[in-house]
C-alpha cells in the first residue's frame, strides 16, 4: 500500500508515466510537423495538415487526462490510438521527408502505448 500525504495523489504508475511522455513527444512533434508543413505553403495537403491538428490537440488532452487520473482517460486513450493511427498514416503518404516520417514513428509508438493503456485499469 502507498502512503501519501492527505489531499494527494499516488504516484502515477510507470506505463502511465510513459504513456503521458509518449503523449506529449507526439503532440510537439505533430506541432512541428504542422509548423513545417506550412512553411511548406502548397505542397501541405488538407488531409495531413487535419490529422495533424487531431493527433496533436487528442495527444495533450489524453495526456492531461491521465495525469488528473479522469475516469474517461481509458476511453481517451482509445480515441487517441486512433487519431495517431490516422495521423501516422497520413504522414507516410510523404516518405521523403523528414520531418514526416519522424512524425508517423512518434504517432505509432503513442499509439501502441494509449492501447495498452485503453486496456488497463487507470
Amino acid at each position: 500500500m502507498t502512503h501519501t500525504q492527505p489531499g494527494t495523489a499516488p504516484a502515477l504508475s510507470k506505463e502511465m508515466q510513459d504513456c503521458v511522455e509518449a503523449c506529449m513527444n507526439c503532440h510537439t512533434v505533430c506541432e512541428e510537423a504542422m509548423s513545417s508543413c506550412l512553411q511548406r505553403g502548397g505542397q501541405a495537403q488538407m488531409q495531413i495538415m487535419r490529422a495533424l491538428m487531431d493527433c496533436s490537440e487528442t495527444t495533450r488532452l489524453c495526456a492531461d487526462m491521465m495525469m488528473r487520473r479522469s475516469p474517461m482517460a481509458s476511453e481517451m486513450c482509445q480515441v487517441c490510438a486512433k487519431a495517431c493511427d490516422m495521423c501516422a498514416e497520413a504522414c507516410r503518404s510523404m516518405p521523403d521527408d523528414a520531418m514526416m516520417a519522424r512524425c508517423a514513428e512518434a504517432c505509432r509508438r503513442c499509439a501502441e502505448m494509449c492501447r495498452q493503456m485503453a486496456g488497463t485499469r487507470m
